[in-house]
């Protein structure tokens, strides 16, 4: 059979399977294929079984944060069943009140309710919302779980319009709020501890059980729910800066577990806890500072980074506030003259330790005596000049060009007398495939 008529075969085969869901494999083909990175609003979000999370749009679905769409019911497959249901409306996934024994997705469409255990419908569903959650309407915009100690009590959380119905678990009550801060959610989730609604393309997190909304939001969802590398500028900078095997100029981790990673003109922020990522220039958050840092630590709350002969001091958070009385000299901070390579406070610990050149210093930060005391430590016997380091739960880090190399602890990094493994910083802390 030649390619004309083997492409005439499939095309006929297309044109039979029209408004029938034809299946390949164990994955069903949509019939027009959808690109979320071009700005798709959800119908529903939920993380599944394996904690993978699934994003609805009309009749398919996208797993994970990056991947081809595909149809709802090559997963779920009775969701096709009554024709006269359009698109899945709301989701969440229970992992409470289950007896320990099974996490249950539930997909809202229309009046009815679909309860699945493993991709299989749980016999009795589906049923009418009114029966199995009564008190919460049709036709919702979206749903999450808010287990205990999020909640006070087990309970979903349904949004409709203005109103947000919140429904106890084991007593069946039903609360009904109006937040005028909280914007009218199209999806909703609880992902990793944190509660997220969705609007648009857009998102924001919130405290679940009063609707608060701190820091700046919304933010972009293409930007940390879904690998879209060449959406926007903020993308293009985030994908350059995770990816670039130039070396780092400071590094750093504060004690809400975010990284801080700078290089050139643009720093990098990465929140290990929800794994998620975000990058500009170096002044547009810390317009004191402008570009090119030296080194930088994190201690109490605080963000130090040295430029020149002077310490920046930030107060960690979401824009990092500028602490009153700084910058001050390096002599004052750090008891020392001349630029700084390299420095890291390791976590619970008051001492910094600070590289020029070959000598490692350390400084007692909890001293409120200025200018204070730099003691010679140790002379780093490994490398000339570190660009950067940083200290974890783990060990200590240091970064030289583009690798990193890791010590279990600080008194092993001084001990070592040939070098460890090296790793790609581009691969090895920032998740990049080269």
């Amino acid at each position: 059979m030649n390619v004309l008529t083997t492409t005439l075969c499939l095309c006929l085969a297309l044109v039979a399977c029209h408004h029938k869901h034809c299946s390949s494999g164990s994955v069903d083909i949509a019939e027009e294929e959808l690109d979320r990175c071009k700005g798709l609003e959800m119908d529903a979000v939920t993380v599944n079984e394996d904690g993978v999370l699934v994003f609805f749009k009309g009749d398919q679905l996208f797993k994970g944060f990056h991947g081809k769409s595909e149809l709802s019911n090559g997963s779920y497959e009775e969701l096709d069943d009554i024709h006269s249901l359009d698109h899945v409306d709301a989701a969440f996934r229970m992992s409470f009140n289950e007896s320990n024994k099974h996490v249950s997705l539930f997909f809202f469409l229309d009046h009815m309710v679909f309860r699945y255990i493993h991709e299989k419908l749980v016999a009795g569903y589906p049923q009418k919302i009114s029966e199995a959650f009564p008190g919460i309407p049709e036709h919702l915009d979206a749903a999450m779980e808010c287990p205990k100690p999020v909640c006070e009590n087990d309970t979903i959380i349904f949004f409709k319009g203005d109103e947000i119905y919140y429904f106890d678990v084991d007593t069946k009550a039903v609360m009904v709020k109006e937040i005028p801060a909280m914007p009218n959610c199209t999806s909703a989730l609880l992902f990793l501890g944190q509660s997220y609604c969705f609007f648009g393309t857009q998102f924001v997190q919130f405290d679940p059980k009063t609707g608060a909304i701190h820091g700046r939001w919304p933010k972009e969802a293409r930007e940390y729910f879904m690998r879209c590398p060449a959406f926007g500028e903020e993308s293009v900078h985030v994908d350059r800066e995770r990816c670039s095997h130039v070396h780092l100029d400071a590094v750093t981790s504060d004690d809400a577990k975010s990284i801080y990673i700078f290089r050139g003109h643009h720093y990098l922020s990465m929140d290990k806890v929800k794994a998620t990522s975000r990058a500009g220039t170096i002044e547009s958050e810390f317009k004191e500072i402008h570009s090119e840092l030296d080194a930088a630590f994190a201690f109490q709350g605080h963000l130090y980074m040295m430029k020149g002969d002077h310490v920046f001091a930030y107060k960690s958070g979401e824009p990092p506030a500028p602490v009153d009385g700084y910058p001050k000299t390096v002599k004052e901070v750090l008891g020392l003259d001349g630029a700084i390579d390299a420095a890291f406070v390791c976590p619970g610990d008051k001492v910094a330790h600070i590289f020029q050149g070959h000598s490692v210093y350390e400084v007692n930060m909890t001293s409120s005596t200025l200018p204070r005391e730099a003691v010679f430590d140790e002379l780093m016997a490994l490398f000339k000049k570190v660009d950067a380091a940083m200290c974890g739960e783990t060990g200590v880090d240091l970064f030289v060009g583009s690798h990193f190399y890791h010590f279990d602890s600080t008194k092993l990094m001084f001990r070592a007398r040939s070098l460890p493994e090296p790793h790609l910083v581009s691969q090895g802390l920032l998740g990049c495939d080269h």
